[in-house]
């Protein structure tokens, strides 16, 4: 009885032990658990971050693509009545030519400020085409970034 007695303790003991080992286990698995949820937590707020600062730079893009889009639309139509009044100053120099009453040099000037004025419309027009352009350009980028950030969300998903 005596030796069944201390094998039985002796098995307790080890029971003991055992259960002991395996409580620190479980306290470790419960720790890097925890942690593992601040670390998704943190990365999950980060990415949402991410997320809100690429929407704010599409919106400001945008904004400036509809900007550029009204700035050439305003440009094309200046440029257009500036074509009417150079067509006009061609018509008043042929006119003078042919012996018509004005003085050949106040024409020549008007034509010239008209000429000066019709290149630098289509200086500002191609500057502002070449803005947009570029907005274009941009929005793509923050088009496939935003792309991008649902792959990764995708795969995080996929990963846990």
């Amino acid at each position: 009885l005596k030796e069944e007695n201390a094998s039985l303790r002796s098995k307790i003991n080890k029971l003991q032990i055992f259960s002991e080992t395996q409580a620190d286990k479980l306290r470790k698995l419960e720790r890097q658990l925890e942690e593992k949820k601040i670390k998704e937590e943190k990365e999950a707020q980060d990415l949402e971050a991410m997320v809100q600062h690429v929407e704010q730079n599409l919106q400001l893009m945008t904004k400036r693509a509809v900007k550029a889009e009204n700035s050439a639309t305003k440009l094309k139509q200046e440029n257009a009545l500036l074509q009417v009044q150079l067509n006009n100053y061609k018509t008043e120099n042929e006119a003078l030519r042919s012996g018509q009453s004005a003085s050949l040099a106040v024409v020549k000037q008007n034509a010239d400020a008209a000429l000066q004025n019709l290149l630098t419309v289509m200086a500002n027009a191609r500057s502002s085409i070449k803005q947009l352009a570029s907005g274009a350009e941009a929005l793509q980028l923050v088009a496939d970034l935003l792309k991008s950030i649902d792959r990764i969300s995708e795969m995080s998903e996929h990963g846990q």
